[in-house]
Formats: structure tokens, C-alpha cells, sequence
């Protein structure tokens, strides 16, 4: 049995930010570690994200930070920075991570460089923290603010993944759990890669019914890659795939289709990027999932397409066209 008292947050942005909040919302002291010492100051003095969750009052359970020796005490870790700096985030925090101290991995992508699952990154920089994963179809808005969703929790020790879930579950927020980590990993590293196609059609205007294959032939995408890597189909059926699929391809409001939205509408890649602040996992994914789908031979190709768009590769017009030029074929195969 793992009592858990106090829980760190490595990064500031939205989502650590909901996370939290819902931590705090369990019964947890919560340390929240930002980068960004305007993030902090606002967090202490107003009890506000304003950089990147304005609007939500945070619970005073609340501590912020900018130093990770503050979770030196922390039983528990979430980290939540952009998936392409887990690497450096960790290594920066192993001197103050306290001896067996569970992570839960909140940050969904590919390395690039490596093609490394975020749990292979934990297990090259922190090996002796036990690892768990945390996705599903979650706003950090919506999450912030109470309003009811649920996740996946992934963990391969039953006992320790039973702890977490209780421990995380708060009003409003339900986590499921489920033992096949590199599953829960997959789907949510590959759905924000298709996020930006959804986006695409709908700048594009192509209608309803291509929006619905869009997400339906990239959730066969998505299996197929997460299958290979060692994850069960089941999995990636739940919430951590498909869950947060639908959510992530249905609404403006995700940075990853905003990004293909733009997109759609005839901006240039640099255009739609101009000005954010926050970081469009899927245009970090888009190569790494598509060089590790050529290298286990897995077909994807509506992943490939938004890769070659967001490299210059190709434009959007002509990945339609080869899309729907590609020969007929069983939809099981």
C-alpha cells in the first residue's frame, strides 16, 4: 500500500497546471514547477496561471516554484514538460528525485533523434523511478475547472497503479486503469499527428464524411503502430486512444488541429506557428512517428502526409490528391 502526501508537478504550462489543480482537488499538497518565473510569480500572487491557463483560480493547496530541488520531497511526480524535453527535464531533476518515487508520464510524443517512447526516456534517465502513464480526452481548461472527464492510467505494477488511481481520482475527474503502458503511450503521441490532418480537411472544408475517415482510417494508423511496438488494440480502443482521438480531432480549441486548421486555410507552416506560445505536440511528433512507422514497416499514411507537410516536403493539395489516388484496398488490411 503507497500512501501518497505530497505530489510534485514538473512543468507549468496548461496541462501541469489542471493536473495540479487536480491533484490539490484530491486531498494532496501539490509543488508546482514552472520554467517561467513570470508563471510563478502569478501563481503566488494572484493564485492564476495568466500566461497559460487565465481564468481558473488555483486551489491555495498550490506551491509554485521554479527550483526542482522544491519536490525533492514529493512522493509522487507528474511531469508534464513538452515530450521533446523530457529528456533534459529528468536528467535536470535526478540529483532532488526522492529514492522510489513513482513518475506518471502526462507528456504524449515521440523523441525525436531516438524514436523513444517517453517511458524509454524515464528508463535512461531516472531507472529506478516506477513508471506509470497518464492520457486521455482532457482540456486542461475544462479539467482546471471541474468539469467531469476521464483518462488513462497506465501502470505494469498492479498494486502501485491501484494507488495511483485512487489517489488521482478527484470530483470530476476519473482515471481508469489498465497494465499496457506503451499502448497508452501510442495512442497519445500518434493522435495529435492526425489532430493536425482533421484540421487540415476542415480549413480545407472537405466536408463531415472526410473528417470522419480522416479519424477513422488514423485510428486503424494508430493501432497498427502501437500493436508493433507491443501495446494491445484493446488499449488504444479506450480512452488513451480513441477517447482522446475524438476529443483532440473534434475541436478547435486543440492546438494540434487549430495548427492543421491554419493550415487548411493557406498559411505556411511558420505562419500558423507565429505567436504560440504553447507547443503543438504533433508538429514535434509528425517526423518521429513517421520514421519510426518506415522503420518497424508499418503502413501510415496519413501520418507520413502531415509529416511531409509540416517539412516543406509537399503541400496540402497534393497529399489529398495521393490520399485519394492510393489503390483500393480491404479496410482490414
Amino acid at each position: 500500500m503507497h500512501e501518497f502526501r505530497r505530489a510534485g508537478v514538473i512543468g507549468g504550462g496548461a496541462w501541469g497546471t489542471a493536473l495540479a489543480q487536480v491533484c490539490a482537488a484530491a486531498g494532496l499538497d501539490v509543488t508546482l514547477q514552472a520554467r517561467e518565473a513570470e508563471v510563478v510569480e502569478s501563481i503566488r500572487a494572484r493564485r492564476e496561471n495568466e500566461a497559460f491557463l487565465p481564468g481558473v483560480t488555483l486551489s491555495e493547496r498550490i506551491t509554485a516554484t521554479a527550483d526542482l530541488s522544491d519536490l525533492s520531497s514529493c512522493d509522487l511526480i507528474l511531469a508534464v514538460p513538452p515530450a521533446q524535453h523530457l529528456r533534459a527535464t529528468l536528467e535536470a531533476f535526478r540529483p532532488h528525485a526522492r529514492a522510489g518515487a513513482p513518475m506518471v508520464l502526462c507528456s504524449k510524443g515521440i523523441e525525436r533523434g531516438s524514436l523513444k517512447l517517453m517511458t524509454d526516456v524515464l528508463a535512461e534517465t531516472l531507472p529506478d523511478a516506477p513508471p506509470a502513464v497518464l492520457s486521455g480526452p482532457s482540456f486542461a481548461g475544462e479539467v482546471a475547472r471541474g468539469l467531469p472527464s476521464a483518462v488513462t492510467l497506465a501502470c505494469a505494477d498492479a498494486t502501485l497503479g491501484e494507488d495511483l488511481m485512487w489517489t488521482l481520482s478527484a470530483p470530476g475527474f476519473r482515471p481508469y486503469l489498465v497494465d499496457d503502458l506503451i499502448g497508452a503511450e501510442a495512442g497519445g503521441a500518434v493522435k495529435n499527428v492526425l489532430a493536425i490532418a482533421c484540421g487540415i480537411v476542415e480549413g480545407r472544408k472537405l466536408g463531415r464524411s472526410a473528417h470522419a475517415a480522416i479519424i477513422t482510417r488514423g485510428f486503424a494508423e494508430m493501432t497498427r503502430l502501437g500493436v508493433r511496438l507491443g501495446g494491445r488494440a484493446e488499449t488504444m480502443a479506450g480512452l488513451c486512444g480513441l477517447g482522446d482521438l475524438v476529443l483532440t480531432c473534434s475541436s478547435p480549441q486543440s492546438r494540434n488541429m487549430s495548427l492543421g486548421l491554419a493550415l487548411g486555410e493557406g498559411q505556411t507552416v511558420a505562419e500558423a506557428l507565429a505567436g504560440k506560445r504553447s507547443v503543438a505536440e504533433g508538429y514535434e511528433s509528425a517526423p518521429a512517428v513517421r520514421d519510426l512507422a518506415k522503420g518497424l514497416g508499418v503502413e501510415m499514411p496519413i501520418c507520413q502526409a502531415v509529416a511531409g507537410v509540416l517539412a516543406g516536403e509537399t503541400t496540402v493539395d497534393q497529399v489529398i490528391d495521393a490520399l485519394l489516388s492510393r489503390p483500393l484496398k480491404s479496410e482490414r488490411a
